[in-house]
């Protein structure tokens, strides 16, 4: 997938850290079930032997992920994640049209077998995630996702929460998004089967900011995958 190995995918690399934008159908840490034995993890220790994963994404997930470059630097970001200091910033497609306004969800979250997880307010674990609208379009809306902690699946399980699952995260409710069901004169080629705009969830780690060693802040954009790119393109060239 990356001829170049991590370096194809640094986005930031001081003394401390490395912060990576990682492309989908890449599993941060090793996946033991996977056909492929490539992850972050490997990557990051081909390129630095000491790299340790400061948390995770999603495989599907794009976006800004934090490596530590030394134990003193792992320990530093470890402490500021415990604390809730490390803020993380998400761009989502959803289906509707949602206005929010730093809308609060307050809902616990409790795992399931099979990678599933579903609100529960007697056994779930707490959960926070904040959602402001970014733009809305005809049928769809670009939010902007802020979690507060930081579980499983927790900004997807959320949006479904406010009916605005994420487009193409058939698991909670989404749908796949057709250039025909947006585009007013679609033509498909005689032949030819339509395929989705994106074939992932529309999700990305679009910033990351917390501080380093020396107690400055640092804050890192990672530009969109390609197919997010494409998806937000057309939505506001056809809606």
């Amino acid at each position: 997938m990356l001829k170049n190995g991590l370096k194809e995918i640094i986005i930031h690399e001081d003394d401390d850290y490395i912060i990576v934008n990682k492309p989908s159908g890449l599993s941060t840490l090793d996946d033991r079930s996977a056909l492929s034995s490539t992850s972050i993890k490997a990557l990051a220790k081909a390129y630095w032997p000491e790299a340790q994963i400061c948390h995770r994404l999603d495989k599907e997930t794009t976006g800004a992920l934090a490596i530590a470059k030394n134990p003193e630097a792992y320990r530093h970001l470890s402490m500021q994640f415990e604390d809730r200091k490390v803020v993380k910033l998400y761009h989502a497609v959803v289906d509707g049209l949602h206005d929010f306004k730093e809308q609060l969800v307050d809902a616990p979250i409790l795992a399931l077998k099979k990678g599933f997880v579903k609100i529960d307010r007697r056994d779930g674990k707490d959960a926070k995630t904040t959602f402001t609208t970014l733009k809305a379009y005809s049928r769809h809306t670009l939010v902007a996702c802020k979690p507060v902690t930081g579980r499983m699946h927790q900004i997807r399980v959320h949006l479904k929460s406010l009916n605005a699952p994420i487009v193409a995260d058939e698991q909670y409710g989404g749908t796949p998004l057709y250039l025909s069901s947006i585009k007013r004169k679609f033509n498909l080629k005689e032949g030819t089967e339509e395929r989705p705009l994106i074939n992932r969830v529309a999700l990305h780690a679009f910033a990351l900011s917390f501080n380093l060693l020396d107690g400055k802040m640092i804050v890192v954009e990672a530009p969109y995958a390609k197919d997010f790119g494409v998806l937000i393109k057309q939505l506001d060239k056809n809606s």
